[in-house]
């Protein structure tokens, strides 16, 4: 069976710079991207831009420019860090594509002629900054409630969505899949706002010009949602492909901040039952990331260039730490401190000396070969017993993006490996010349190799380098995930001998 998995993140507004949380949302969906490929999945992982809407129309007339040349001239700070952070994205979407304006108002004109879009007039408080139209209890002492500016008053023809009709349907598919929106705290948060009614929703804008014109109306433009979540359509080749759309969705999940998660979780699904097509399977959203202590922003400077971080830690190590550091979905706090003490303690000391140690003996003793075993005692068998346990807690974990319990399980993995050596003394075997010095480096051999595949979606640069110190030559990329997750002895290896530190540790005053 051809096992297929769709994966996005949401498409990056290109006002923004890149920070901290755009690489968070990345990263974490090119892990599980990584994770499924390994488990034998075709995976397709869409990213992209969003290039539309009121801020995008001042900032290019402030610089004199057409909107259009100003999305141009910011798309690449995208693009090129995604490089930088070694992201594996099948897809990447532009809102300004043609392909993406067809699909826009192809679906916005089969809602309106189902009757779910109709004409009328709006007027509240909205929001330029966040895009979004409040009403006045939802304001916070007058300022939007989401980035506490003050909003203005408006009062516009609009088209509307009647997404009050979808509060029933909406409440059926919470009740009846459970981890529709994940993790448990934001399904509570969303279930308890549908529970409340849903108003409907105005779907267009006059206010401005640079978007995409709703069909045969074009002094209205589709409010930026409507337009920006079906990217996640157009992406897959909605319209363009029908065999390739029709393999890959509904989209498995939907990796998102929790800033944004009622577009995902109620306004999306609610366009999707209306058009006729099956909502996503998953909508996961994370935390936010303060810094040192603080909330993120331009105005206290602190905002978090991950091309900086990397110069200075390693793509990997920045990858590993922003997972081991904090569970996939809570808020976390970045710090320099932070960071070096996971690269100094986890990656460093625990698992780097594991690899060093474990590499230098099986030069010394083998001549850097793997045998298969002759004789077992002492921890031997609890050794592969535990791994194979941990290697499917791992599993279960990363199934369910519980990525920081999945690195718990393989640390708890390179413990073992660490007392494993200190309770069985290889250099005492091998000075005896006990044959079970070839047990004990095939366990640890094996070991190592398993704990670089687990990493692998992580750090897949490290994780490579690991395996070739270990003799292994050929690619991680396509390995098979349940051909490696076993232990077994190698017939075709390099010899084995010495390496240089794989994790250096950080040598700085923080």
């Amino acid at each position: 069976m051809d096992k297929k998995y769709y994966i996005t993140t949401p498409i990056y507004y290109i006002n923004d710079i890149p920070h901290i949380g755009h690489a968070y949302t990345t990263i974490a969906a090119d892990i599980m991207a990584r994770y499924k490929r390994l488990g034998g999945y075709r995976v397709f992982f869409l990213t992209g831009t969003d290039e539309h809407g009121q801020k995008v129309e001042k900032a290019a007339a402030l610089s004199g420019i057409h909107p259009r040349e100003h999305a141009d001239s910011m798309v690449d700070r995208f693009t090129g860090l995604w490089e930088v952070l070694n992201i594996s994205n099948t897809g990447f979407i532009r809102t300004t594509e043609e392909r993406h304006r067809k699909v826009v108002q192809h679906i916005f004109q089969k809602v309106r002629e189902k009757g779910d879009i109709y004409l009328g007039e709006y007027e509240d408080w909205y929001c330029v900054p966040c895009e979004g139209y409040y009403t006045e209890l939802q304001l916070k002492d007058g300022l939007c409630p989401d980035c506490l500016r003050k909003p203005e008053k408006l009062k516009e023809e609009s088209y509307f969505f009647r997404m009050s009709k979808y509060t029933r349907p909406l409440l059926d598919l919470l009740e009846t899949h459970r981890d529709f929106i994940m993790p448990e705290i934001r399904y509570n948060e969303v279930a308890s706002f549908v529970k409340g009614g849903l108003r409907d929703l105005s779907v267009s804008r006059t206010s401005f010009s640079w978007g995409i014109n709703v069909p045969n109306h074009d002094q209205h433009i589709v409010y930026v949602w409507f337009d920006a979540l079906t990217n996640y359509l157009t992406g897959i080749g909605f319209l363009e492909d029908e065999e390739h759309f029709n393999a890959f969705w509904p989209c498995d999940a939907h990796l998102i901040g929790k800033d944004i998660l009622r577009f995902h979780a109620v306004y999306w699904p609610s366009f999707l039952m209306s058009y006729g097509l099956e909502p996503p399977k998953h909508v996961f959203a994370h935390g936010w990331w303060t810094i040192e202590g603080q909330k993120m922003s331009k105005s206290l400077g602190n905002v978090v260039d991950p091309h900086d971080v990397v110069k200075v830690y390693g793509v990997d190590e920045f990858r590993f730490f922003l997972f081991r550091e904090v569970p996939f979905g809570l808020d976390g706090d970045f710090s320099q401190h932070a960071i070096v003490h996971r690269i100094n303690g986890d990656l460093a000391n625990d698992f780097g000396n594991l690899t060093s140690r474990s590499v230098t003996m099986i030069g010394k003793f083998l001549k850097g070969r793997i045998e298969t075993p002759e004789k077992k005692g002492g921890m031997d068998d609890h050794v592969e017993d535990t791994v194979m346990k941990l290697i499917a807690e791992y599993q279960r974990e990363m199934d369910v993006f519980g990525f920081h319990k999945a690195l718990h399980s393989v640390f708890e993995i390179i413990s073992v490996l660490n007392r494993y050596i200190d309770s069985e003394a290889p250099w005492k075997l091998a000075k005896d010349e006990d044959p079970r010095v070839k047990t004990v480096m095939y366990n640890l051999w094996n070991s190592i190799r398993i704990v670089a595949v687990l990493f692998y979606p992580f750090m897949p640069q490290k994780s490579q380098l690991i395996w070739k110190a270990l003799g292994i030559g050929k690619p991680m990329e396509g390995m098979d995930l349940e051909e490696e997750m076993r232990f077994y002895t190698p017939s075709d290896i390099a010899a084995i001998d010495k390496i240089a530190p794989i994790f250096p540790r950080i040598e700085q005053q923080v």
